[in-house]
């Protein structure tokens, strides 16, 4: 992982702190999931546009990762 650093105003900054706190995860996490979220996928893993955000609420999701990610294919 590479650290950077980045300039928010204190308004951005709380206002990050707080939606982060409430997604219990760390300010970092929800600056690089932000930023996943504008970047372009990587059109050879189509994968990868989920890494980390897909929320089933099924406990056996990752059992059929497949169709969650491509969907039914009945």
């Amino acid at each position: 992982m590479i650290r950077t650093q980045i300039s928010l105003s204190e308004q951005e900054y709380e206002a990050a702190k707080r939606e982060a706190e409430a997604l219990g995860i760390s300010l970092a996490e929800l600056l690089r999931r932000s930023l996943r979220s504008m970047l372009p996928a990587d059109a050879s893993k189509p994968w990868m546009r989920y890494a980390g955000m897909v929320e089933t609420g099924d406990p056996r999701s990752s059992e059929r990762i497949d169709e969650v990610v491509y969907g039914d294919k009945r």
